[in-house]
């Protein structure tokens, strides 16, 4: 049987079309500073010899192609959806900071209405993927080097504080600050066990995320972090509710 429609549905249903508008600007801006990191498998993760509570034990991971953030996001951009941040440390080109895993997630979804695409957090074994340099990857300790000077602001050069993205130099892939300057938020709830029966294929812890006192994965140091607090596969966390002044976070998106 046929179902007709009427004309004025039609016509108005094509009226609501041709009225969604997206943010063209701003869509350009965020879609110029994104990477494409393509899939791949690696050792998520680090040996646990000499360390009684570990909650980094090293474990084969693979991950499906995505895109991931050139910089972390900046007060500019955040501003820009919402009008404000509460930063601590202040600045266009800085990382937005003094955040919490909440106000990330109705960034995102206001980012999202305005450019009709679908970013979001990363998970936590996509940025350590990309922090190690993906498919590129050189096994450095850092993000982009061996040498934390080279390539991030930690505590014995940041003069405890957060600084401008894009000053330190970029990893394999081209992404800046993966090592210290803020910690990154990302999607995953923080469990110190994970690991240990983590799915093998795009794992993602969450399940307690729906909790509202679940606390989430927090990747990559940051300026108050020592270099020996700053390697690759170090994990920390923070509640949802959190606000640090040395917290920020890095967009990503499904290819």
């Amino acid at each position: 049987m046929k179902i007709l429609i009427p004309t004025l549905m039609i016509v108005l249903l094509q009226s609501c079309a041709l009225t969604k508008s997206y943010n063209n600007e701003l869509r350009e801006q965020v879609l110029n500073n994104m990477i494409l990191v393509d899939g791949g498998t690696f050792d998520m993760g680090s040996s646990c010899e000499q360390e009684k509570n570990c909650d980094h034990v090293q474990h084969q991971v693979t991950v499906d192609s995505f895109y991931i953030g050139k910089f972390e996001v900046t007060q500019q951009l955040f501003e820009s959806v919402l009008g404000s941040s509460s930063s601590y440390f202040p600045g266009d080109e800085f990382p937005v900071n003094y955040v919490s895993w909440q106000q990330v997630k109705y960034f995102l979804s206001k980012l999202n209405e305005e450019t009709g695409l679908d970013f979001r957090l990363p998970t936590e074994a996509e940025w350590e993927f990309a922090a190690r340099g993906g498919t590129k990857s050189k096994d450095y300790v850092f993000s982009g080097s061996n040498d934390i000077e080279t390539v991030g602001w930690y505590a014995q050069n940041a003069n405890n504080k957060a600084h401008a993205v894009g000053l330190k130099a970029p990893n394999e892939l081209g992404l800046y600050d993966m090592t210290g300057n803020v910690g990154e938020l990302v999607e995953d709830a923080f469990d110190v066990n994970f690991y240990k029966h983590s799915p093998k294929n795009n794992p993602v812890n969450s399940i307690a995320s729906k909790h509202p006192l679940a606390y989430k994965s927090v990747r990559g140091g940051s300026f108050s972090y020592d270099g020996h607090e700053s390697e690759n596969f170090r994990r920390d966390s923070a509640s949802q509710s959190a606000l640090m002044p040395d917290i920020g976070f890095r967009l990503a998106m499904s290819k």
